[in-house]
């Protein structure tokens, strides 16, 4: 009856598992998510299979295919019975709990009341305050590792389900993993090109002790030592963990990176072209080769004042050919678009690069940053291959009015100051140049100097209501 259904709909929400933890599919690629869980089944021996197929089966239901969805959680009890015969209890109560959201979207009433039922008896048994919830440690770190894989936005959330998972196991050593790579992420999240933290190198190094053999928190504490300026303790983990697993696709990317910011690009590339042997259809591997591929192009033009255009040109093709595969393959990736852009530019392909940025400009769910970072990448294209400088100055100015302090934003403002200064220089002096010096100044605190130029502006265009009113706001805030 529907009185049941409407019981069971109020149950189902009480449970545990990925269909309560706000999962929200439109802030990540289901392709790609499916993919790199697949792989992490495949490659990284060291990684729960339980979490892997229990987020597989949410993945696979929500792109419409119940029946996989039922096959993935299938293979998660059979891990369970494999890895954890003596706790099946415990270790089963998320499965159950997809089980039955999945039986109760396919209308499957009796089968969803059944998997309700194996819960409420294991709360039960566990003498659970709550008939269908049980705060264990185990469930936390699952919803950490789910967290974790849907980006930046939940990293905050990831990170308070591994403290919490801790706060009962604090020497387990898969909750300090992951509580160490979910700080490590948030500082590169934060961070980007700004002043970085550095709270995790502890947390990594505590976490390779307690995981002598996972190879991948390895290779991020060699990584977060390179931040640190320690080279060669970071080499000698790298080192350690390709002894360790010398064909783990994810421990190859993180080797090629380190290598590369060594500035030994050739050993990347090997490193990377090794990984692809693996995952051909891994868009970060194929980012990660065309970085490489630029940075020996623009080393090229750095050392010499006519470097070879033959082998210029070879490079430009091979960083489009691998820039173009990542757009395929992560289509939501924005700084891949970009990248590829700037490639087109770099190859005189100026229609395919502003294609390129158009589809970024239409892409729906931007961040702040990102949309800040597209009017820079374009403002910049637009000044130095299309010298539009009037184009620019519009590019940069949007980007800025993005009201959101971040590295993107700084970038914007500073590429404007000196197009600005160059343009009033060469006489450019109207009012529109004055009024956007004025903005900045105004943005960077310096009073007495955005006053002058709002001034200046209001001299050759006295009646215009922007910046009076601008002028205004900064002389009240002088005298408030």
């Amino acid at each position: 009856t529907s009185q049941n259904i409407d019981f069971l709909k109020t149950v189902l929400l009480h449970l545990e598992c990925h269909f309560t933890w706000t999962l929200l599919t439109d802030d990540v690629d289901l392709d790609n998510l499916e993919e790199t869980i697949c792989d992490q089944i495949e490659f990284l021996v060291t990684k729960s299979k339980i979490t892997n197929y229990n987020l597989l089966a949410y993945v696979k239901h929500m792109r419409g295919n119940s029946e996989e969805a039922l096959e993935s959680l299938q293979k998660a009890e059979e891990e369970v019975l494999t890895t954890h015969a003596d706790e099946v209890d415990r270790k089963s109560l998320v499965t159950w709990g997809n089980y039955a959201w999945v039986y109760y979207h396919m209308d499957k009433f009796k089968e969803a009341q059944s998997y309700i039922g194996k819960v409420e008896r294991s709360c039960k048994k566990f003498s659970s305050a709550s008939r269908y919830k049980i705060q264990l440690p185990e469930i936390y770190c699952e919803q950490g590792w789910s967290l974790l894989k849907f980006g930046g936005k939940y990293y905050q959330r990831a990170k308070q389900c591994f403290q919490k998972a801790l706060e009962e196991e604090p020497n387990n050593p898969e909750f300090n993993s992951g509580y160490a790579i979910t700080v490590y992420r948030l500082e590169n999240f934060r961070t980007k090109g700004s002043r970085s933290e550095h709270s995790s190198l502890e947390l990594l190094r505590r976490a390779v002790r307690l995981n002598p053999n996972d190879t991948f928190v390895m290779s991020l504490l060699a990584l977060k030592l390179q931040d640190k300026n320690q080279v060669e303790e970071g080499e000698k983990y790298i080192k350690e963990a390709l002894q360790k697993t010398p064909d783990l696709p994810y421990l190859l990317r993180y080797a090629a990176k380190f290598y590369r910011r060594k500035g030994l690009v050739d050993k990347s590339l090997g490193f990377l072209k090794k990984a692809l042997e693996f995952t051909p259809t891994s868009g970060f591997l194929h980012h990660q080769v065309g970085v490489c591929y630029r940075t020996h192009l623009y080393n090229m033009k750095k050392a010499t004042k006519y470097p070879p255009k033959e082998k210029m040109e070879e490079l430009i093709r091979l960083c489009i050919f691998h820039f173009e595969m990542v757009v395929e393959l992560k289509s939501k990736f924005v700084f891949a678009h970009f990248d590829l852009a700037k490639m087109y530019a770099e190859g005189n392909q100026y229609k395919k690069a502003e294609d390129t940025f158009q589809k970024v400009f239409k892409m729906e769910k931007l961040t702040c940053e990102e949309k800040q970072q597209l009017h820079y990448r374009y403002g910049r294209f637009q000044e130095f291959y299309r010298k539009s400088e009037s184009e620019a100055t519009k590019q940069y100015t949007e980007g800025l009015k993005i009201e959101r302090d971040s590295y993107e934003r700084d970038m914007c403002k500073d590429a404007l100051k000196k197009l600005i200064e160059r343009r009033i220089q060469r006489g450019f002096a109207d009012a529109e140049n004055f009024g956007i010096l004025g903005l900045i100044h105004k943005l960077n605190g310096e009073k007495p100097q955005a006053i002058e130029c709002y001034e200046k502006a209001l001299d050759l265009d006295p009646d215009n209501e922007e910046y009076l009113c601008a002028l205004c706001d900064i002389r009240l805030s002088i005298k408030g």
